[in-house]
């Protein structure tokens, strides 16, 4: 028998819930591209995307996913035979920096494992050792959705200035805008991607770099003509925006969720939120884990993201359960992406749960109450008292 008839719930880190106001406003015919009210609605959109970002720098959207974005940075910012510092903790940190190799780049790669976050006194230390600045850009992720860490930004900044070094800081934030405070301009970022999937609530398919003055006056002669962000940053025409014809309909839901983002109270509210929810349901996993073997995959809360959690089990459980709890309960968890070699018995220990976007306490909890329920129909051992444990957490003032 399945339970699972009815609205799934898809708690993966990405793509995220879409809100029906954001399906709602795409729900309609094609609108004129060169004039009228398109037009109008993406000059004020971009503002709000800005302010969402925190800066007060330039914007440019491409129709791209993440790794759009990824290249749409690299592109503009480093030439053939730069050197870039990356500082990996995790998956993506690493992805990223293919991107910059096959544009021909020197990598310089520091692994700082899938469990911490970036030592700045060895990334003080690279820095240190480069006395010719020749490193261009030092490139990292703010939270990494495969681990789930989150990096301190600010003080990779601090290292910079205290050093004297002018190369670029580069962050992405695709898992982490709209859900994990991020100050873009007062954290000194030069240059950060985001995507649209995520806490921004809107399909996957719009790739965002912003970027400050210095990245800027950075740009290297080999910006391809779609990877540009000049014209995008500031079109002459419209169609600049995107290097040819709108997104529109992705630019009609990027809209609404922008609204929804106001109307709760502004990125503060949205922060909030989030770090509540989060709180909530690392309290039930530590509940769990009292019990039996549920683990976090990085134990202090002062370095977890808000918008995913990282989560490992003894044996095959892992995927025992997120098939479990999708089949027969209508919920879907996240494979444990670069944890472990795919295919191998050790992935199947991993999964991870997506707390991001559109998700309010009900849905967390009921999330919490089919995880529980897995584990009692897989015979899987559990400490007792979560989900009291995390409605206490969502019940404080």
């Amino acid at each position: 028998m399945t339970l699972s008839h009815g609205r799934p719930y898809l708690a993966i880190p990405g793509p995220s819930v879409m809100p029906d106001r954001v399906l709602n406003a795409m729900h309609r015919a094609a609108p004129n591209i060169y004039e009228g009210a398109l037009v109008d609605m993406v000059a004020g959109l971009v503002p709000d995307l800005k302010a969402v970002a925190r800066t007060k720098g330039h914007a440019a959207i491409y129709i791209a996913n993440g790794h759009g974005a990824w290249e749409a940075a690299a592109s503009n910012t480093v030439r053939p035979g730069d050197k870039v510092l990356v500082l990996s903790t995790g998956r993506f940190a690493t992805g990223w920096s293919e991107v910059f190799a096959r544009l021909g780049a020197r990598m310089q790669v520091i692994d700082f494992g899938k469990q911490s976050p970036i030592d700045l006194a060895r990334a003080e230390t690279a820095l240190a050792a480069d006395t010719g600045h020749e490193i261009k850009a030092v490139v990292a992720v703010h939270i990494d959705t495969s681990t789930s860490v989150k990096n301190d930004v600010p003080g990779l900044r601090a290292v910079l200035d205290k050093l004297g070094h002018p190369a670029l800081l580069m962050i992405d934030c695709i898992a982490s805008l709209a859900v994990d405070p991020f100050e873009m301009d007062a954290w000194g970022v030069d240059v950060m991607v985001a995507a649209s999937q995520k806490g921004l609530m809107t399909p996957p398919g719009l790739g965002f770099v912003f970027f400050n003055d210095k990245a800027a006056a950075r740009q290297p002669e080999t910006a391809s003509f779609y990877w540009d962000w000049t014209p995008r940053a500031k079109p002459d025409f419209f169609y600049q925006y995107f290097g040819g014809t709108a997104p529109t309909h992705h630019l009609f839901a990027l809209r609404e969720a922008l609204d929804m983002i106001a109307e709760e109270g502004g990125i503060e509210a949205v922060w909030a939120r989030h770090e509540k929810l989060a709180r909530a349901a690392w309290a039930a996993f530590e509940a769990w884990g009292q019990g039996g073997p549920l683990e976090m995959n990085i134990a202090d809360p002062a370095l977890r993201s808000h918008a995913v959690t990282a989560l490992r089990l003894d044996g095959d459980n892992g995927t025992r359960l997120r098939r479990w709890v999708e089949e027969k309960a209508g919920l879907t968890l996240g494979i444990g992406l670069g944890m472990a070699e795919p295919g191998s018995p050790e992935a199947d220990r991993f999964f991870r749960m997506g707390h991001m976007g559109h998700i309010n306490a009900h849905m967390l909890m009921g999330a919490l109450g089919v995880i529980e329920s897995g584990f009692e129909a897989l015979g899987i051992p559990y400490g007792p008292g979560a989900l009291n444990a995390a409605a206490k957490v969502i019940a404080e003032a």
